[in-house]
């Protein structure tokens, strides 16, 4: 044995030290106390303790952190089992949960010298207490904290969401001054004032017992009382006691909570009990054939000894006398077993040693596991904080279905990985979701404490000139908190638990030629050439949204966005001619080439000084649109058109009050393709503007399928855009108007006269958007000869130095309008007004726990929601106060799911209805659960009177839907039983009624 009294462990000018705790990987240590003026908290390094030699060194900190964010004196302190918190309570009614940093290492403490080697900061505020909290402690697994006060309570916090209350302990009726747990989880243990000891059931979190025989002589002369709980969980031993007026450690056996037997000897009230953490076996006899099984017990006392108790002797094993000046308040083991230190009002701590060979040798975690489980049966450690395994199960629908869930659950461990199986659950309604399981993933962060490595290959490529060209990847910023923090060594540097793997980045180098993202204007007399797409490689970005889609039957298309092609890897096999989006600004013949590029590089060196000046509507605004050439194909391409070797950089538009976007240049010739379904064959929409006809130029619209004409026309003014369908097909010329086509070249209405000359222009199906270069926006449905959307101004969503992306059409002729901060809005008709559907930016958005929740792109649950595009600050997410998440959250899945609505997307729109209904279940959010269960049920029985419910939206049936959520309940029916049963009868009702 080796007793040390380190004197540089102390909170300055003696003040006392109300608690201290060894963290579990014996690294350093934790005091809590009175500061200057509040509560402090200082984290010690355990080295310079055990070795006078590291203590010497003055090189290696003796002081990692120190916390003063209590407003009051810190009474105690205590670590997760994990060691990944820290939690503190004091006088100013607050209990902190304090989590390691991984920036602000490297300073000092105001006011004080010492250097701060650790950050430590409250990630979790937990106040509930109406007095001063005296004593905490986590429960087995970590999955619940009690905390105690002078209020009388105890309050049982759910440590998987915290702050989330479990429960608060009233029965109590003077200050409680300790708490502990059961090593099993079966119940928790309460000390007070009022001369009581009281067990708790965690099934229920009802009083068990109450012992209060050996109490009644005890007086309040104690700041704690603090008790704790055998590691066989045989019993539980107090704090102060009375026997035969003599002071005590009352043991309170769990069988019958009987009380026969205490610690005795101490000459004034016993104030701490701490127990060894292991289970210990020594020979103490040597005729023992086997080792005798026997825990360890330290007690504190107001007379300033301590003393150590094995339970297998009828003696302590030692006592120290005047150890301190004053009453020792704490004791904690550190994990190993052979270490203890202790603390005293009088501002000192004290540390012991013991040999194995003196106080045993501990058995094994796994034998002591299976010890508990072979007693006990499976331990609460297997479980979670929401449980339902000891709940009365009220219905026999209910246990079937918490039947079938466990069922699911076993078959999907057998073959999946914890992080898999997450993944598996998310991919149900193809979710793209972090790769973190949700238990690790919170606020946005990793919490398993792994560092953050490239999970792809760096690409490098070589552009035309020869020159490499490196696709850097995205590497995360590390989260500020999360994770427990590794043993520290004596480096001043912050440590952290990972894997042994270093992050190596691996370059790829492909045999490609990529063209830049932006092209430059090339010299005059250089041919502008477009990066053959056959050797353009695929990106692993999700396709941009089409600005027209394909009816039913039609081929879906995605738009090759060339600035992206360098991060790109494989190369999409291309059997017909390759097709670039854009009709807004077509590209000129070989024959104008020169001309153009000459004048650009003269535009580009002006522009600066003209500063007013509008930019270019962006050009990416017809998804099935793509300008080829009109040139006659050359030998050996079989009537098939080349695609032109160039494509301006993506420009946006700059929107003013007036609204002046500029139209499409005027060019002799130019194609658009448009895509149609498998085995019809692709159309070509060939313009050309110079055709000579008896001393005037007519202007030529021809439309061919695999090189043959289906039919042509003429116009009298120049075509600056065209669009079509496999119904119709619009051209758009420079007098302001819109000639329509069948699919057989009538005109199906006389030309439509728009107020100026059309910026936009797209068609899906029968609809037709138009964009005009003044902002107004029209949408027309001519299946039902009607104006869908009738001159509605851009200026009212458009603000600052907003500018215009992109429009084009979605599902059933919505408009939707993209702008270059990633806004997108769409029109409603039945509103009268344009409604936002997604900004990226919001801050509420990005503080929501389902920011980066999504349908799979491609997926049967994607649509004109999930393809929006995406920017890049959209990566990133806001760390809000845990209270205001679930706010955060439900108003963003909320937004979703109305979006999905508003833009008539049924696939998406049942996707978040899952999302949303799974999230309400998991927060237990009954409320708002239940009112999505009665708008998809609807009447019940049938009254007579009229009904105005509907019973199906977008197209799906929503008692059908209801089916569908219903087994979602199973995560949490703890709380939901009664409703699921409830809306299971109404269903079933509605069934047996056949109502409709």
């Amino acid at each position: 044995m080796r007793l040390v009294k380190p004197a540089w462990v102390n909170h300055k000018d003696g003040k006392p030290i109300f608690s201290i705790d060894i963290h579990p990987d014996g690294s350093r240590f934790a005091t809590g106390g009175q500061g200057d003026d509040a509560g402090k908290i200082i984290i010690w390094n355990m080295a310079p303790v055990r070795s006078e030699e590291v203590e010497r060194n003055e090189s290696i900190p003796k002081i990692l952190c120190e916390m003063d964010n209590h407003l009051a004196c810190v009474n105690c302190v205590r670590w997760s089992g994990n060691g990944r918190y820290l939690a503190s309570g004091g006088d100013d009614k607050l209990v902190l949960i304090w989590e390691i940093s991984r920036y602000g290492a490297g300073g000092s403490v105001f006011g004080s010298d010492s250097k701060i080697v650790e950050c430590w900061r409250p990630t979790h505020t937990l106040r509930g207490h109406a007095g001063d909290v005296l004593d905490l402690a986590w429960a087995p697994g970590d999955i619940w904290l009690a905390t105690c006060s002078i209020d009388n309570t105890v309050i049982i916090w759910n440590a998987e969401k915290m702050p989330e209350q479990v429960a608060v302990l009233k029965g109590h009726t003077g200050l409680v001054k300790g708490v502990t747990w059961d090593p099993v989880g079966k119940y928790v243990a309460s000390q007070s004032d009022d001369k009581s000891l009281r067990i708790w059931r965690t099934r229920d979190w009802q009083q068990e017992a109450i012992v209060t025989e050996p109490f009644k002589e005890c007086g309040g002369t104690t700041h704690v009382l603090r008790c704790d709980w055998s590691p066989d969980g045989h019993y539980v031993v107090s704090a102060h006691a009375m026997n035969n007026s003599g002071p005590t450690a009352q043991i309170v056996e769990r069988d019958g909570w009987k009380t026969s037997l205490d610690f005795v000897g101490h000459r004034k009230a016993i104030t701490v009990v701490r127990f060894n953490p292991g289970i210990l076996s020594k020979k103490f006899k040597k005729d023992l054939t086997k080792p005798q099984q026997y825990t360890c017990c330290a007690i504190g006392s107001r007379d300033r000894s301590l003393s150590i108790w094995l339970t297998a002797l009828k003696r302590p094993l030692v006592v120290t006398h005047d150890l301190f000046n004053n009453s020792i308040l704490d004791i904690s083991w550190a994990s190993s077993g052979t270490e203890l230190m202790c603390c005293s009002c009088d501002g000192t701590v004290a540390y012991i040693q013991f040999k194995q060979e003196e106080i045993g040798t501990p058995m094994s975690r796994a034998d002591k596991t299976h010890l508990l489980e072979k007693i006990y049966g499976k331990t609460v450690t297997k479980t979670s904080a929401s449980s339902v395994a000891n709940q009365i199960i009220e219905s026999a629908d209910i246990l079937k279905l918490q039947q079938q869930r466990q069922k699911q659950q076993q078959n999907s461990s057998i073959v999946l990985s914890p992080t898999e199986k997450s993944k598996s659950e998310s991919n149900v309604l193809g979710m793209v979701t972090p790769t973190k399981s949700s238990s690790s993933f919170y606020r946005g962060v990793d919490m398993t404490g792994s560092p953050f490595k490239p999970t792809d290959k760096q690409i490098e490529t070589k552009t035309p000139d020869g020159r490499r060209r490196i696709t850097p990847i995205f590497l995360p910023v590390e989260p500020d908190v999360g994770g427990a923090p590794a043993p520290f060594t004596g480096s001043d540097e912050i440590q952290f638990q990972s894997s042994k793997g270093g992050s190596s980045i691996q370059v790829e180098r492909q045999d490609k030629v990529t063209q830049g993202g932006l092209l430059s204007p090339q010299p005059t007399g250089s041919p502008m050439r477009l990066p053959n797409l056959e050797s353009t490689p695929k990106s692993n970005l999700p396709p941009p949204t089409n600005l027209m889609s394909p009816l039913a039957g039609e081929k879906t298309f995605d738009a090759v966005v060339l600035p992206l092609a360098a991060l790109d890897k494989e190369s999409p096999k291309v059997s017909q001619s390759p097709k670039v989006s854009d009709t807004s600004k077509p590209l000129p013949s070989p024959s104008e080439k020169k001309s153009l590029s000459s004048k650009r590089k003269h535009d580009k060196d002006e522009q600066p000084r003209k500063r007013g000046r509008p930019r270019l509507v962006d050009k990416d605004r017809a998804r099935h649109q793509h300008t080829i050439p009109s040139t006659p194909p050359g030998p050996g391409t079989q009537g098939t058109s080349h695609v032109p070797e160039h494509r301006e950089p993506v420009r946006h538009v700059h929107v003013s009050h007036d609204l002046i976007l500029p139209a499409p240049a005027v060019v002799n010739n130019f194609s658009v393709v448009v895509l149609r379904g498998p085995g019809d064959g692709d159309l070509a929409i060939d313009v050309d503007n110079s055709i000579p006809s008896g001393g005037v130029t007519l202007n030529k619209v021809k439309v061919s399928r695999g090189g043959n004409t289906l039919w042509q026309t003429v116009m009298s003014a120049p075509i600056i855009a065209a669009a079509g369908s496999r119904f119709i097909t619009i051209v758009a010329c420079t007098d302001c108007s819109l000639s329509v086509f069948n699919d057989i070249g009538q005109r199906v209405l006389p030309s439509i006269i728009l107020p100026s000359k059309v910026a936009i222009l797209d068609v899906l199906g029968q609809f037709i958007l138009a964009v005009s270069c003044t902002g107004s926006v029209y949408v027309w449905n001519l299946k039902k000869k009607q104006c869908v959307v009738k001159n509605e101004q851009l200026s009212g969503i458009i603000k600052g130095s907003e500018t215009l992306s992109k429009a084009y059409l979605a599902a059933d002729g919505t408009p939707v309008i993209v702008l270059s901060n990633h806004k997108a809005f769409t029109f409603s008709v039945e509103y009268g007004t344009w409604l936002l559907i997604q900004d990226r930016s919001d801050k509420v958005a990005q503080s929501s726990s389902h920011f980066y929740t999504r349908p799979k792109p491609g997926s049967k649950h994607s649509g004109t929601l999930s393809n929006l595009p995406q920017s890049q600050d959209s990566q990133r997410v806001v760390q809000c106060a845990p209270d205001s998440r679930q706010l955060c959250t439900l108003n963003h899945l909320e937004s979703q799911v109305m979006s999905c609505l508003a833009l008539k997307s049924p696939t998406e729109y049942k996707f978040w209805m899952h999302t949303y209904v799974r999230y309400l279940v998991q927060e237990g959010v009954d409320t708002r659960l239940r009112q999505v269960c009665t708008n998809l049920i609807g009447p019940v029985i049938n009254t007579g009177s009229v009904n105005t419910w509907e019973s199906t939206i977008l197209g799906l049936d929503k008692r059908a839907l209801l089916r569908e959520l219903l087994p979602l309940f199973s995560e949490n029916l703890k709380t939901l039983q009664r409703l699921y049963t409830e809306i299971q009868e109404q269903l079933d009702m509605v069934d047996a009624a056949h109502l409709t």
